[in-house]
C-alpha cells in the first residue's frame, strides 16, 4: 500500500484531503506544520508528500521540500505542493524547491486525485 503524508495547517483542508485519499488504497498521515510534517516524512519515507506551501511555524512548505529533496532517504518521494498563492512566480519557487507539481487552492478533489494517482 503506498504511503502518503498531507502536511497542512488548517485542519478542515487537511481532512478534506484526507478523505478524498481514503477513496483509494492509500496508506494516510497528516501533520499539522512544517517542522512536524519533516519529521514525519523522515521516519515514514512516505511514496507521496502533499505539502502546503504556507505554514506557521520555523518551516514553510518550501523550505521542508527543498529538506526532502537533500535527504538521500526521501529521494523516492513524490511531491505535490498545495498553496493558495497562485502569481506566475509563486508555481515557479514550488517546482525550483523540487516539487513535482504545484496546485492552486482551492482545487478539485477530483483533480487532486488524479495528480496523486499519476505520480505514485
Amino acid at each position: 500500500m503506498k504511503k502518503v503524508l498531507v502536511v497542512e495547517d488548517q485542519a478542515d483542508i487537511r481532512e478534506l484531503i484526507r478523505m478524498t485519499l481514503e477513496f483509494e488504497p492509500y496508506e494516510v498521515h497528516l501533520a499539522g506544520d512544517g517542522a512536524s510534517g519533516l519529521a514525519a516524512a523522515r521516519r515514514l519515507q512516505p511514496d507521496l508528500l502533499l505539502l502546503d506551501v504556507m505554514m506557521p511555524g520555523e518551516l514553510n512548505g518550501l523550505d521542508v521540500c527543498r529538506a526532502v529533496r537533500a535527504d538521500a532517504g526521501l529521494s523516492g518521494t513524490r511531491v505535490i505542493m498545495l498553496s493558495a498563492k497562485s502569481q506566475q512566480a509563486d508555481p515557479a519557487a514550488g517546482l525550483a524547491a523540487g516539487a513535482d507539481v504545484y496546485l492552486v487552492k482551492p482545487f478539485s478533489p477530483l483533480d487532486l486525485l488524479e495528480q496523486v494517482q499519476q505520480l505514485i
